[in-house]
């Protein structure tokens, strides 16, 4: 493990506040300040998000977006965040929108001459942005690390070197407290980093170990999973899903606090935590597992509750709700499997090809596929219920962000605001 010399606060002091705001935030909806909103789990409390829409009904407005992207809008307050990449990567940006009418307010752009490999599917930028109301934080892949003010302003850039991988990176940045967490990779050079989210400076690094991309597919290794924050046991964890094994470290140290065996060499998706239980899936057709929190060290034989041997590729995160876990896989299966068996309960065709991460609000589940046809199903394990199917007609791998009553849909051709009543067009 790598440090800095740096003053770190103590841990109370450092993530006990955030902790507060992340639950509080998540009760009353309002800013969605990160990828799956403000506890990494896709998880609202709107009671007011449209069910039914199209091209032209129930849409505030539309903009049209530079180029393609995978990665996720964040609402914060007045403004729509975004990243975004243009003539192959060799400007990568941060876009500011108005919320309100949709309106480019700003944008940042950094270059970046060398080459970075990438999946013709997985446009550079791919990550999405974090804000926690003062700056906003941007993984731009090798190019590096950026803060900028609400306004635009730079306050700071990292260098993080070249992450090097066939089909790139896209995991996004967390703030928590007074840090900001990035798992950096995958490739032959993985690592998860904890920075000074004011300063940009380092505060630890921990080197993942065994990261390859070459060879056959039977080799092919890698860990684009975002890091999940919670609290357990009295005490914080950052949960990250690595090739083979789930991890929790200490975030403010980096110490390792306890691993679970059982995933395979890809993973894609973000861990799912609810009070003492956390998920973990494979992408590839590999494993999935459920395993209690707690305990030190390996923790595989003790905590682990079940394992899925093998199941459909799966890069969209799902969400856990009422004892089930609801995801969307690759080929569009919807599945309800029950939390602590990991016994499926359901599964029903429902999409075409989806990367999508499923979004909860009030019992309703919202994803996207790659048609632009959004689905809306209920989440409930008696039997699958569809509710709406709502077609845009444009192809999406963006997940929904959800704020105040609107969700803002990100497709290749454009930013979308969806919003019911008086103020949405075709009212």
């Amino acid at each position: 493990m790598n440090r800095e010399e740096h003053r770190v606060p103590p841990l109370p002091a450092l993530l006990a506040a955030s902790i507060a705001f992340l639950i509080a935030n998540a009760a009353s909806g309002g800013n969605w300040p990160a990828w799956r909103g403000p506890t990494g789990q896709g998880i609202s409390s709107e009671t007011n998000l449209p069910v039914s829409w199209s091209a032209t009904e129930n849409v505030k407005w539309k903009v049209k977006l530079p180029g393609p992207g995978n990665s996720t809008p964040i609402v914060w307050g007045r403004q729509v965040f975004l990243t975004q990449a243009v003539d192959g990567g060799k400007k990568r940006m941060l876009l500011s929108f108005d919320r309100a009418e949709g309106k480019l307010l700003w944008q940042r752009e950094v270059e970046y001459a060398d080459k970075e490999p990438t999946h013709d599917d997985n446009p550079f930028c791919a990550a999405s942005p974090v804000t926690d109301g003062e700056r906003v934080i941007v993984s731009h892949g090798s190019a590096g690390l950026f803060s900028y003010d609400l306004v635009g302003k730079e306050l700071w850039r990292r260098e993080v070197g070249k992450l090097h991988h066939i089909w790139g990176n896209a995991s996004s940045p967390v703030i928590a407290g007074d840090l900001c967490f990035v798992n950096c990779g995958p490739g032959e050079r993985t690592f998860l980093l904890a920075l000074d989210k004011k300063t940009g400076k380092q505060i630890w690094q921990v080197d993942v170990p065994g990261g390859l991309e070459g060879g056959s597919a039977s080799t092919w290794t890698g860990s684009w999973s975002t890091p999940v924050l919670s609290r357990a046991g009295g005490r914080e964890e950052l949960l990250v899903s690595y090739p083979h094994r789930l991890r929790s470290f200490d975030p403010a140290t980096g110490r390792d606090l306890w691993s679970c065996d059982g995933l395979g060499n890809l993973v894609y998706t973000s861990p799912l935590v609810v009070e003492d239980t956390v998920v973990a899936m494979s992408g590839f057709t590999g494993p999935a597992f459920a395993a209690r929190r707690g305990g030190s060290g390996d923790v595989t034989a003790s905590h682990r509750l079940w394992r899925q041997e093998r199941a459909e590729q799966r890069i969209g995160s799902g969400v856990i709700t009422g004892g089930h876990v609801f995801l969307v896989t690759d080929p569009g299966i919807a599945e309800c499997i029950e939390l602590q068996t990991g016994k499926m309960v359901w599964r029903e065709r429902v999409a075409g090809q989806c990367w999508s991460s499923v979004v909860l609000a009030e019992g309703r589940l919202y994803v996207p596929d790659h048609r632009g046809d959004c689905h809306v199903f209920r989440a409930t394990p008696e039997k699958f219920e569809r509710l709406a199917l709502n077609k845009l007609g444009e192809l999406i791998r963006a997940s929904f962000a959800v704020s105040d009553g609107e969700i803002f849909i990100r497709t290749y051709g454009h930013l979308w605001c969806i919003r019911s009543g008086p103020e949405a067009a075709g009212r």
